[in-house]
């Protein structure tokens, strides 16, 4: 089983505990029966995600996640691209905890996108809720 990758660019998350993720997040994969392949974690500021946002997305608003997605068969890979800047804000503005709490949030999130949850309907997104809540009762 591989580990994620963490990667910060022009970002530095205070106490970032690497090992606390790998640990963390393996458990999640193993939960849904998949393999943890190589999974990217990159985290960016605002304007870093807006441009990625653009170009592959053709979105032009700021966003906290962009996964894509590479997987093989079982085995979970990709790319998530993080922007610390909004999960700052959001933590604040949906006062659903800490920063801390926000992060684990937006990261287990991308992992389930991996996994194969939407969240592009009303009850994709009830559904993918539901599952981060409890995904982050295995931290």
């Amino acid at each position: 089983m591989d580990k994620p990758n963490f990667d910060f660019i022009d970002v530095n998350i205070p106490d970032f505990d690497s090992e606390f993720f790998c640990l963390w997040l393996s458990k999640v994969v193993k939960h849904y029966g998949k393999a943890m392949g190589e999974i990217s974690f990159v985290f960016v500021t605002d304007v870093h995600l807006l441009k990625i946002n653009k170009e592959y997305l053709k979105h032009d608003y700021y966003t906290d996640i962009i996964t894509f997605d590479y997987n093989e068969g079982n085995s979970l890979n990709g790319d998530l691209m993080i922007s610390y800047d909004r999960v700052m804000a959001n933590a604040i503005e949906f006062g659903n905890g800490s920063v801390w709490d926000e992060l684990c949030r937006v990261m287990v999130h991308g992992v389930l996108h991996l996994i194969g949850f939407a969240d592009k309907t009303d009850e994709e997104i009830l559904l993918i809720r539901k599952e981060e809540d409890f995904c982050l009762t295995l931290r």
